[in-house]
């Protein structure tokens, strides 16, 4: 079976390290200003272990995407892989879930969130008027960079990027003389039940990397790209997280509870006085902004690859004559995200974004031992990830741990999305010409 095609008419431009930093900026997103805190609350010094734990649960799923990657290579990332394998229906379901539950909700979110930072220095940004004017600038302008050329939405992306790491960086390598080591040692061992909770909301602060992989029908090389782009983006977020969490917890001890919102702006003005609280709280709205410019560089290349193969609207799969890109995806997608800004409410829907992304993992990994099991001959030397099956299970059983912490309403919930959009699927296939329309 040809998994890959190679005429779709966009160019190959995104290599490893391009990867690594696009998967490095999606990945590393507000949460982590406030994270720290979150964590450290619930597990004290014993924080730092828990994510080692979630680091390793995230590298059997990282492995999954990199050995399926290199063998699939058109653009849709994890709505091409499930899509290729386990068929139309899981395609559709994956590419919704993806899109709605997590891309557009998860932007329009990270909007507010910008605005509100900015709101604490220039009251203004409270105004709902001056809000919608900043989320139409913002998006305008990733627009039209997007729409001009994958290798100048990279770029952008490895500039915002670079731009919201450096304080970062900066607080782990001057903190770490402001550790104490009293605290980062502890009395005893938090509960199973605790610890589970806490790797929950761990686990979402490592997803959104699949979000990179939007743009696999635009990279270089993908047989080596796509392995070696997750190892090194992989390998640098969970390294800046753990020095990130022994930092905070050493800065701020016990203390760490009195600054719930903004743990790192805690640390950084106990380093360099007021002044870094404000830094971080820009560096807060940067790194809102980066995920975003990631998200509509990649998320876009899922619709026009749904598109392409009917699933949606088919103008969504045109490509710009001049920069060969898919344009009309960039502007709708882009369109969808301003009208949530602006509309808020995002909260009741966060729960379905966090299972929905767990859903999506699993068939990712359910997907690669699919297609390992086939028979077809692979012309090229492509990645496979050791250890046989034990890898991929240990993904299955991690997802499969995360889902059993959500309540049934939450359970529910899913249910009743995923219902309503295998219903929406046989009606476009009962009425195409209705669902074109």
């Amino acid at each position: 079976m040809a998994f890959n095609k190679p005429d779709e008419g966009l160019k190959r431009v995104v290599g490893a390290r391009a990867l690594a930093m696009s998967m490095l900026n999606v990945t590393i997103g507000a949460g982590i200003f406030a994270l720290p805190a979150v964590v450290g609350i619930q597990l004290g010094a014993f924080s730092i272990f828990s994510y080692l734990f979630c680091g390793v649960m995230l590298a059997a799923i990282m492995l999954c995407y990199a050995e399926i990657g290199s063998r699939l290579t058109t653009s849709g990332g994890s709505y091409a892989y499930v899509e290729s394998v386990l068929g139309p229906l899981a395609g559709f379901i994956v590419n919704w879930l993806y899109f709605f539950g997590w891309g557009v909700l998860g932007s329009a979110a990270l909007m507010n969130i910008i605005a509100d930072s900015l709101s604490v220095l220039y009251p203004a940004f409270s105004n709902a008027w001056i809000r919608a004017l900043l989320y139409a600038l913002i998006l305008g302008l990733l627009v039209v960079v997007n729409v001009r050329g994958a290798k100048q939405g990279i770029f952008f992306v490895q500039f915002v990027t670079i731009i919201k790491v450096l304080p970062l960086v900066g607080i782990i390598l001057f903190g770490f003389s402001h550790i104490k080591a009293e605290n980062l040692q502890w009395e005893h061992l938090p509960s199973f039940k605790t610890f589970a909770d806490t790797a929950l909301v761990l686990f979402f602060a490592f997803a959104g990397f699949e979000t990179a992989l939007g743009v696999s029908g635009e990279l270089k090389n993908p047989k080596r790209t796509v392995p070696l782009g997750l190892l090194l983006g992989g390998i640098v977020i969970i390294v800046i997280y753990i020095l990130l969490q022994t930092v905070t917890q050493g800065v701020l001890g016990v203390t760490i509870v009195n600054f719930k919102a903004a743990p790192l702006a805690a640390v950084a003005n106990e380093i360099i006085g007021p002044v870094g609280a404000t830094i971080l709280l820009i560096t807060a709205a940067i790194s809102c902004f980066g995920s975003v410019s990631g998200d509509v560089l990649a998320t876009p290349r899922i619709l026009f690859a749904g598109a392409k193969d009917g699933l949606f609207p088919k103008f969504l799969a045109s490509v710009h004559a001049k920069y060969a890109t898919p344009h009309l995806a960039v502007i709708s997608y882009a369109s969808l995200i301003f009208i949530l800004s602006v509309c808020g409410g995002f909260k009741q829907l966060a729960i379905l974004a966090s299972s929905a992304i767990l859903l999506i993992y699993l068939a990712v990994i359910v997907s690669t031992m699919v297609l390992r099991s086939r028979k077809e001959e692979v012309t090229e030397k492509t990645f496979k990830m050791p250890g046989g099956w034990i890898i991929p299970m240990m993904g299955i059983s991690a997802i499969i741990w995360l889902l059993t912490s959500l309540t049934k309403w939450e359970l529910l919930s899913t249910i009743i999305f995923i219902a309503l959009i295998c219903i929406g699927y046989f009606v476009m296939k009962k009425w195409p010409a209705r669902a074109t329309r």
